[in-house]
């Protein structure tokens, strides 16, 4: 079900070249089939959008807006059990992301020069959620939240109707609790195309944030320009750091709660060493026996799941760092020390107790993270994601005169005359 490697600068380059080729990939037919649905709505706009629903959903809903009484009434209606541990994730996440604002300044000068930056929320964002079998209510949390935080005006969330033409209760939930302002049952690429060019019934966005499959990721991206968005998502990845103090039992489950998400999805432990290189093994073979999604999981971990066997810790660390995971593990014997050393990762968990699900969760960081490699580069959806900054320049007569001759030399230099006499006609 899953290979052990030796990672000797040989062994483990067949698995690392058809991970890269998995990450690398494009469909070609997902993209023309997204282009022409991208072109129809912004073309005709809710006709369109209603037309792709009943095609690809089976049939409309009653409304393809959520009322506020609907909304209101499944957060009345709801387990309350369900509802307090949302709201005890709603805490975590809302304080921890509290801590991200940042604050508008200005900076005055002696001889009179103002100048600053001013921060603020977006004005409108929209957030695809998916619906149906597949529906995730604490993705709501992870992207509603810092996005209120942020000051965005105005939240628009998409979610694909259930089969029976309503919404999913459990999102709802999420979007009450969350302040989201309006909610319209439609999915795909034409739910993020009527959000991005905006419709008689759907009000353009400014941003787009949220998961979706490859047809939703394939239209934001294809978007990007017309609207800013979080990221382009690709497949679930835990990469998993142990040593010889590691239970093999937690290893293998933890591997497989990535594992269950998408048979592309990669699970990968990096261990120096062999005994648990092993053990981990076949506590998976065991634990998946019980497990619900065991098809999906046996096909990820015979693809893209792969136990390393390194020769150093050091050996290890650097073998994270190249592969950049979305989630990163740290079952070590002083997992602490290892933040300094761990540079790309979306999330990094610390020790036996801390397990990618309790990010995924409740624990307070951003869950939605940089895939395929991008934690180089890129960091987890934050505060930062829904603000906007403008700096801003006042300059007195007098400091204009004493800074004109450098200005005119520079522009001049570029040849932009009309840069020089843009600050010449002043004098």
């Amino acid at each position: 079900m899953i290979s052990i490697i030796n990672v000797n600068g040989t062994d483990e380059v067949t698995f690392l070249n058809r991970l890269s080729e998995r990450i690398g990939s494009v469909n070609e037919e997902v993209t023309a089939a997204v282009t022409q649905i991208l072109r129809d709505v912004k073309a005709r706009g809710d006709e369109a959008v209603a037309a792709y629903t009943k095609k690809f959903d089976g049939q409309l809903p009653p409304s393809f807006e959520v009322s506020r009484d609907e909304i209101n009434d499944a957060l009345t209606e709801a387990d309350p059990a369900f509802v307090d541990a949302m709201l005890n994730a709603v805490a975590n996440i809302t304080e921890f992301h509290n801590r991200q604002k940042q604050q508008s300044f200005i900076d005055a000068k002696p001889n009179g020069v103002l100048m600053g930056q001013r921060i603020r929320g977006l004005k409108r964002v929209g957030l695809y959620v998916p619906g149906g079998t597949a529906a995730y209510p604490s993705s709501v949390l992870m992207n509603a939240i810092p996005a209120k935080i942020a000051g965005v005006e105005e939240i628009i969330m998409v979610t694909p109707p259930r089969k029976d033409g309503t919404a999913n209760p459990d999102i709802l939930v999420a979007a009450a609790l969350c302040g989201v302002d309006r909610v319209f049952l439609m999915g795909g690429a034409q739910a993020v195309a009527a959000l991005a060019y905006g419709t008689e019934m759907v009000p353009k966005v400014d941003k787009i944030v949220g998961p979706g499959n490859i047809f939703v990721a394939t239209a934001k991206k294809l978007l990007f320009g017309e609207v800013d968005i979080d990221m382009i998502a690709g497949p679930s990845e835990i990469l998993i750091l142990a040593d010889e103090t590691a239970e093999p039992s937690y290893l293998a489950a933890d591997l497989m709660s990535q594992a269950e998400h998408d048979k592309l999805a990669s699970s990968i432990l990096v261990t120096t060493s062999a005994e648990i290189a092993q053990k981990t093994k076949e506590e998976l073979a065991r634990q998946v026996q019980t497990l619900s999604r065991r098809e999906i999981i046996e096909e990820s971990l015979q693809r893209f799941g792969a136990i390393f066997v390194c020769e150093t810790t050091d050996q290890a660390v650097e073998l994270a760092n190249r592969l950049a995971p979305e989630h990163l593990e740290v079952m070590m014997a002083d997992p602490v020390s290892y933040i300094g050393k761990l540079d790309n990762a979306g999330s990094v968990f610390l020790g036996k107790y801390s397990p990618e699900p309790l990010g995924d969760y409740y624990a307070g960081p951003n869950h939605v993270l940089p895939t395929s490699g991008t934690a180089r580069f890129f960091s987890p959806l934050s505060v930062d994601a829904f603000i906007k900054k403008s700096s801003y320049i006042y300059y007195t007569q007098e400091a204009l005169a004493n800074a004109k001759d450098d200005i005119i030399l520079l522009a001049e230099r570029e040849r932009l005359t009309a840069h020089a006499n843009s600050i010449r006609v002043r004098f």
